[in-house]
């Protein structure tokens, strides 16, 4: 395959991951700040949701205070954003229309249908009024790529690296949205641990990332944080987990491999195996902000890999 198409598809891919997790962010956010809390604590955690997503500096360079009303509005709308919604999926649109002929007819219109849709959400007043209802339908639109990615398209190196896109941006935007929550526990935005508020706040956590009927499912008990952190990053059979995700990006590169990539798959391997041997205690233990900080140098050093020994280095799109 060539690499600028290569490139493409993978960008498509990892644009249409982030515009959804850049969703379950900030409907994750949005829920916590129903809850009890005081001025300060709301202002910290929507700062930590802006740094995380390493967007402080350019939101405090446009704003000169913060209010929900403005985070909400510059990550969904703002075009001067890059990792905002509407660029994500403007961008996910372009690089599908520059490969069209690579992909299936269905394909194409999802992804066009999406952004053609996103321009008539923008003229209402939907993510003002119901912005729940708005991510859910980012989330959906994601979902309806994926599926159908995978129910027309020749299973071929054309949906490895669409694939390859899609997992390193989950991997990269879990670790994120597991760092917001428990940097914001710290600075005092959730209850005492093992409270009432507290169960609502990780319940929170747990369905933006679609995970709470799973926990349900594995756990059985009452929400704790060391076991959501367990959950969304070591348990292998839960698809949007670390572990999981690192699994598919090792078994993708595999597909693709070529005569530069040996050191790329050594370097993923060795990141998926340190999540499937570790211990949540142990991390917990080093600290899950450290780990996790580490965790996404890993993931940005393995797409700036990735970009160098498949796609168009000079040309590859920024992952900020």
């Amino acid at each position: 395959m060539l690499s600028r198409t290569a490139d493409h598809l993978f960008w498509m891919a990892r644009y249409t991951e982030r515009a959804e997790n850049t969703a379950r962010m900030l409907d994750v956010r949005i829920q916590t700040a129903l809850m009890p809390q005081s001025t300060v604590a709301a202002e910290q955690g929507w700062r930590a949701l802006l740094g995380i997503s390493e967007l402080e500096e350019d939101f405090d360079a446009k704003y000169s205070t913060l209010t929900q009303k403005d985070v909400i509005d510059f990550m969904v709308r703002d075009p001067d954003n890059p990792s905002s919604i509407g660029s994500c999926l403007s961008a996910a649109r372009e690089n599908a229309r520059a490969v069209r002929g690579t992909l299936t007819t269905e394909v194409w219109e999802t992804q066009n249908t999406t952004w053609l849709d996103l321009q008539q959400h923008f003229k209402t007043d939907l993510v003002e009024q119901s912005p729940g209802k708005f991510f859910e339908w980012v989330k959906y639109r994601s979902h309806l790529s994926r599926g159908v990615t995978l129910g027309t398209m020749l299973q071929d190196e054309a949906v490895n690296f669409i694939r390859l896109g899609t997992f390193l941006e989950r991997a990269d935007n879990t670790a994120r949205i597991l760092d917001v929550k428990f940097l914001a526990a710290q600075n005092g935005d959730a209850a005492e641990q093992g409270t009432q508020a507290d169960f609502y706040y990780w319940g929170a956590l747990l369905r933006s990332v679609s995970a709470f009927e799973v926990y349900r499912k594995v756990y059985r008990d009452v929400i704790t944080p060391a076991r959501v952190a367990e959950l969304l990053m070591l348990k292998a059979n839960m698809p949007r987990s670390l572990v999981a995700c690192m699994a598919a990006v090792v078994a993708n590169l595999k597909d693709v491999r070529n005569d530069l990539s040996q050191d790329t798959e050594r370097f993923a391997g060795k990141l998926h195996a340190e999540l499937q041997f570790s211990r949540i205690d142990d991390i917990l233990e080093q600290g899950l902000h450290a780990y996790l900080t580490k965790f996404l140098a890993c993931i940005e050093e393995l797409g700036v890999r990735i970009s160098e020994d498949f796609l168009v280095p000079g040309e590859s799109q920024s992952a900020d």
